[in-house]
């Protein structure tokens, strides 16, 4: 208890969480000791997934003007059809990343049902990394080295049998994206293979600049993920508007963002982090 005469008795808690909430809060620690190239304060990737034909349509053409690469997951079936306009893309410098084979995620979405990750193991797993890679090769003359997660959802199995297809990753890319995430990546102890990234789709520059403004204040690497890219509101489209605001936002002088691609980004990570997982970072022939 604490007491002052002609005053009464406080609780201490009390007493201590009143002066806690009067204190100011320090600012967010700067990351320590982490050089990114050309003196540039931060790095910021952009990613879309699924190989839609917006992105070719709109993306692409718009990403050009604004002077922009990206990183697209792909899957193979989805990039098949217009492989040609793929290739261009890769050839134009952007990533042609993994997004898997047939795009497992968790049976309770009905659509995933028949690819529901409890019912996979990981020889599956693993044969089916190596097959999409493989695919996607074949068909647009590059081999991925890094793979966004289906559904941000990094497990197989169920119950008492569930195991992590995380390590698989590990094995075979330079980093694995994962999806919903909260924040940036802290360059000095990021677990490449479990990178953060956060959701664009459906969002303006206002709503995430307090996430850009805090990696670029602490020197870290933020990733955004997207889908389709158009004009239209969405749950699964990252607008134009945002695109457009994000290239000025992030190119002023006074920020100072490394804007490159995932892999371009996590392996400027792994070499100057080092690789404290023991994974050989590259793609793995089958």
């Amino acid at each position: 208890m604490v007491t002052r005469p002609g005053l009464q008795r406080i609780p201490l808690a009390l007493f201590t969480v009143s002066v806690a909430l009067l204190t100011p809060r320090a600012p967010h620690a700067r990351t320590a000791a982490f050089t990114w190239p050309d003196n540039h304060r931060a790095a910021v990737s952009l990613s879309f997934d699924d190989a839609r034909p917006s992105q070719l349509d709109a993306g692409v053409p718009l990403l050009q003007e604004l002077g922009l690469k990206v990183t697209f997951y792909v899957i193979p079936s989805a990039a098949e059809p217009r492989r040609t306009a793929w290739r261009a893309a890769a050839a134009a410098g952007h990533e042609i990343g993994s997004h898997s084979l047939r795009h497992p995620c968790s049976g309770n979405f009905p659509w995933s049902r028949d690819k529901a990750l409890e019912n996979y193991t990981l020889a599956q797993m693993a044969k089916e990394l190596d097959d999409a890679s493989d695919a996607i090769e074949r068909l647009l003359g590059v081999r991925p080295t890094t793979f966004a997660y289906p559904c941000g959802q990094t497990f197989v199995g169920r119950g008492t049998q569930t195991q992590s297809y995380v390590p698989l990753i590990a094995e075979r890319f330079v980093a694995g994206r994962g999806w919903l995430g909260e924040g940036p990546n802290d360059p000095t102890f990021v677990d490449l293979s479990r990178t953060v990234a956060v959701a664009m789709d459906d969002r303006e520059l206002d709503a995430l600049r307090p996430m850009l403004d805090d990696a670029i204040e602490r020197g870290q690497w933020l990733v955004l993920a997207g889908h389709d890219i158009g004009v239209q509101h969405g749950p699964q489209v990252t607008r134009v508007s945002l695109l457009r605001a994000l290239a000025g936002y992030l190119r002023a002088p006074e920020r100072n963002v490394w804007v490159a691609p995932v892999g371009e980004v996590a392996a400027w990570i792994r070499k100057h982090q080092g690789d404290p997982s023991g994974g050989s970072g590259a793609a793995r022939t089958p």
